[in-house]
């Protein structure tokens, strides 16, 4: 006779041991409590055409500084510019093509067929007349720089 098995009859149906029915109430347990993410939600329908503009930026104010002497340009050929209000350069040289103003700065530019000669006027003392403290020169043709008491002289000479 055969010995008996410890095993079921196959045609027996298989039943869990209690011993593994924790652990799939815990798998069970934790599966609850995750998330599943979501993609975020898209922006608000905007009407066609319209766009969004941001808000213009507001500049910062302007520091307040102490008055700072301007250097003066001491080069020969300049003593006849240098030093001389507006109107002593306007006599000098003419009317300006140009004429700027900004701050306490005062900037006259000069153009003649061989250079543009650019005068700048700062005031030498807080509250003061702006004169005539830089000198720039440069070519018509491809504005390199020139000597400038080359240009002033070619200047006062139309």
């Amino acid at each position: 006779m055969p010995a008996p098995s410890a095993s079921p009859p196959a045609s027996a149906p298989r039943r869990a041991p209690l011993a593994s029915l924790p652990a799939t109430l815990l798998l069970a347990l934790l599966a609850a409590c995750t998330t599943i993410p979501q993609p975020p939600a898209p922006p608000p329908a905007r009407p066609p055409g319209e766009t969004t503009i941001p808000p213009p930026a507001r500049p910062a104010p302007p520091r307040v500084t102490a008055f700072r002497a301007p250097q003066i340009l001491r080069a020969p050929g300049l003593e006849a510019i240098i030093e001389q209000d507006a109107a002593g350069v306007q006599r000098l040289l003419g009317a300006p093509r140009l004429d700027v103003r900004e701050g306490d700065m005062h900037k006259l530019q000069f153009a003649g067929a061989p250079c543009v000669l650019d005068v700048f006027l700062y005031p030498l003392r807080a509250g003061a007349e702006p004169v005539a403290t830089h000198v720039e020169a440069r070519r018509v043709s491809d504005g390199q720089p020139v000597d400038r008491a080359a240009c002033v002289a070619a200047l006062r000479q139309r």
